[in-house]
């Protein structure tokens, strides 16, 4: 769940995640992307908003609770044990002392993780961005194969759906559509093993990334709080699989993520984001929840402009954080509809550009802000809601 502060997206992503955010420069939670002045704590995955055609990894169906399925087609190239590296054994240890961990578990975790030199080179901005289009962005993930994934998750889950709607206040579409957008519904969870991705970055983040010192040190921190998680669940370190940036299960969460905001839903004593698909339903609503999610309110609402009160400047300073009331809003020269002109919190104005061809424009709410603290993208916050409103629609056919 990037990114960040990081900027999903920064770091909320499965490994090709990257191929869709380099074809369209953007990146989730800010890996790469221009960062927003708003960009989330690193929620969850580092590029989930480009799931376009993802590597296969660790997949979990249900309950299941046995060999993972989901094979691994092709191992990632490795340059390394970090067993030679002495900054990062100097590291474990220095982390075995602060968190009170076993030394030796630690210096062995870190000691068998891998460099990858391709990770190093995922991170860094694409030489030439190309333009940003929602219209393509959208066509992605607003898709028969997606759709019909999810529409047979909701028809599967809809109890446990609808009591973490009731329980968070989040619209089953909104959880429906963040899962379908991540993962398609635990198909694709990454290939990489989370320690030697977080160790990569951790340990050799690309020094030209022009934030490389910030970047480093978060990935350091999200290796820190990965080993924690592994010692505390029992997990074996070395066999978790996630994607590049390390971000973890259906829901993509980064370790950060996982310790702080993912939940025992099915109440069987445990967290399980690869295989408990009612810890997934949870946890995706309880993030939400605790990045103030408001029941009952609409992410977003048409706009329209006229244009001889237009001030377009002013509308977009504040980005995607919602600042200005309905009144100052169409003071401005934004035009909103009679359902629009009712709503009582603050609104900001929402650009989506579409290549050569001019811009889509939305007024999003505090919700269309909540969804972006996932991954801080407004082109993945729309593809999340639009996936959810269309598997909802067919479900109701």
């Amino acid at each position: 769940m990037l990114p960040c502060p990081m900027p999903r997206l920064y770091w909320h992503a499965p490994f090709a995640a990257g191929l869709m955010a380099l074809a369209f420069g953007l990146t989730s939670h800010g890996v790469w992307a221009s960062p927003s002045k708003h960009s989330p704590r690193h929620a969850t995955s580092a590029a989930a908003h480009a799931n376009a055609s993802p590597s296969t990894a660790a997949n979990g169906r249900g309950k299941s609770r046995g060999k993972k399925k989901g094979a691994v087609a092709n191992s990632p190239v490795t340059a390394g044990a970090y067993a030679s590296n002495e900054s990062a054994m100097a590291w474990a240890d220095q982390l075995a002392e602060r968190q009170g961990l076993e030394r030796s578990w630690v210096r062995h975790a870190v000691g068998q993780a891998q460099k990858i030199p391709a990770i190093t080179q995922l991170v860094m901005p694409p030489a030439s961005p190309a333009a940003k289009n929602w219209r393509a962005y959208r066509a992605r993930f607003i898709e028969p194969v997606r759709i019909q994934a999810g529409l047979r998750f909701w028809q599967a889950h809809a109890a446990t759906l609808a009591r973490a709607e009731q329980t968070f206040g989040v619209p089953a579409e909104i959880i429906v559509g963040i899962i379908g957008v991540e993962t398609i519904y635990g198909q694709h969870t990454g290939n990489f093993r989370v320690i030697d991705a977080l160790a990569t970055l951790a340990f050799d983040f690309p020094a030209q990334h022009p934030r490389a010192a910030e970047r480093q040190a978060y990935f350091a921190s999200e290796l820190g709080q990965y080993l924690q998680l592994a010692q505390r669940n029992g997990w074996d370190p070395l066999r978790m699989k996630g994607s590049y940036a390390g971000a973890m299960g259906w829901p993509q969460f980064m370790p950060g993520s996982w310790a702080q905001f993912a939940i025992d839903f099915d109440g069987d004593g445990r967290i399980d984001l690869y295989n408990s698909t009612a810890d997934v339903i949870g946890s995706v609503a309880n993030y939400f929840k605790a990045f103030n999610w408001k029941p009952g309110m609409p992410t977003h609402y048409p706009v329209q402009f006229d244009p001889t009160r237009l001030n377009m400047d002013a509308l977009m300073v504040p980005d995607i954080l919602p600042t200005f009331s309905v009144s100052s809003f169409t003071a401005k020269g934004a035009v909103l509809e009679v359902e629009a002109m009712q709503h009582t919190g603050p609104l900001a104005l929402i650009e989506l550009l579409n290549g050569d061809a001019p811009p889509s424009y939305v007024a999003g709410t505090e919700n269309f802000y909540a969804i972006t603290r996932y991954n801080w993208s407004s082109y993945y916050a729309m593809a999340v809601i639009e996936l959810g409103q269309e598997i909802k629609a067919a479900r109701q056919r």
